[in-house]
């Protein structure tokens, strides 16, 4: 039985939504030269790794970001994966992320053979907070004679950070990379969610030393799958191409690799619907913002209250989020909305209470806690006229 709150939340969303079916909570949208693009693509039988759309799909990021180098990969996770592994990470090293997140950040980390440690968000941004950032490493690292820094208890070298912008709302990036510069430590971004947003005007992914996006089906625009890196690092930039294209060494007829490499590239059938994406992603992200819009004058003066982008940025607002008062709330939220047909979810689990995180290092993660008793996505699909 629906209170009389969510019941007025569900018959909202049907008509924004103008459906009395099933409202999923983030759909893709093939309005434009998909299937075009797609037919072009099977007919020039170039549907694996290389072909023109792969290509096309690289230059048409590079320009809307703004990176000078843009690699695409197989998805999101062999993105951020290839990123650490530029950014000099290696096995028994640490690496700190935030425990408010999807799991894929955490095990791109382990995929090296280092491990997380957990810092907390704030209640600002739900990504990494540059303050709580800072406490950990003031109690718990210490810098060498090599000027990086090292944790005092294990003795590991922290050698990366990794911060996400939630659900496309972007980290206090300024403050990260001051705190980051300070101990000598990487920052990459994890801008899965985020293509798009702006953090002082900056796109996402690019105020790093290297980021990495998704394209999964979920997301603000996808291809099936898909990923790219982005970095204004010529060394980062020319070395990412290589080793995800198995690390070959060009030449005419023969196979010669000349490190370990990996089998990242994205398909050129993906690519192609990347590409016819691309095309619409200004117009998606208007939409978006103002379906943000309309949730946030709705929800004014309710008891949930509709999470905002944060000072000085501008989101995507990949998935919008109405926080609740508690714990017990949620979840009365999550029933009633999901049984009456309108999909919902809760945030994450945390990272650190997963089995295979939870020895992890970890910072005070209050504000992460406090989030995951509350926050819920409600559906953010692009409202086609």
């Amino acid at each position: 039985m629906r209170t009389i709150i969510n019941e007025q939340v569900v018959n909202f969303i049907r008509e924004k939504f103008k459906s009395t079916d099933f409202i999923p909570l983030h759909e893709p949208r093939f309005i434009g030269n998909e299937k075009k693009y797609l037919a072009d693509c099977i007919d020039s039988t170039f549907v694996s790794s290389l072909g023109k759309y792969v290509d096309d799909f690289e230059k048409k990021i590079q320009e809307y970001t703004g990176a000078k180098y843009a690699i695409a990969t197989a998805n999101g996770t062999a993105a951020l994966h290839i990123a650490l592994v530029l950014a000099g990470v290696k096995k028994d090293e640490l690496v700190i992320t935030q425990p408010l997140c999807f799991i894929a950040t955490s095990n791109a980390i382990s995929y090296i053979g280092a491990s997380p440690i957990y810092t907390d968000v704030n209640k600002e941004t739900m990504g990494l907070c540059p303050v709580k950032l800072k406490e950990y490493l003031k109690d718990n690292s210490e810098k060498k004679a090599d000027g990086f820094s090292y944790h005092k208890t294990s003795g590991q070298k922290i050698s990366a950070c990794v911060p996400m912008h939630t659900f496309g709302h972007p980290c206090l990036m300024d403050e990260l990379i001051e705190v980051c510069a300070e101990y000598n430590i990487v920052l990459v971004e994890d801008a899965a969610e985020s293509l798009g947003s702006k953090y002082k005007g900056k796109q996402t992914g690019t105020i790093g030393k290297i980021g990495a996006y998704s394209f999964n089906g979920n997301k603000t625009i996808t291809c099936g799958g898909g990923g790219i890196i982005v970095t204004n690092d010529d060394a980062m930039g020319k070395r990412a191409k290589h080793i995800t294209t198995t690390a070959k060494v060009p030449h005419r007829w023969e196979f010669v690799h000349d490190e370990i490499g990996y089998n990242y590239r994205l398909p050129n059938i993906n690519a192609a619907l990347a590409c016819a994406q691309m095309e619409q992603l200004d117009n998606f992200i208007n939409e978006k913002r103002k379906l943000a819009d309309a949730y946030r004058s709705f929800f004014e003066n309710r008891s949930e209250f509709f999470f905002k982008e944060p000072t000085a940025c501008e989101s995507n607002y990949w998935l919008n989020v109405v926080l609740l008062s508690d714990r017990n709330k949620r979840d009365e939220f999550l029933a009633d909305t999901n049984d009456n047909g309108v999909m919902t979810r809760p945030v994450w689990v945390l990272m650190n209470k997963l089995e295979m995180y939870k020895n992890c290092y970890k910072g005070n993660l209050e504000n992460s806690e406090w989030l995951e008793d509350r926050v819920v996505n409600i559906p953010s699909s692009v409202i086609v006229k």
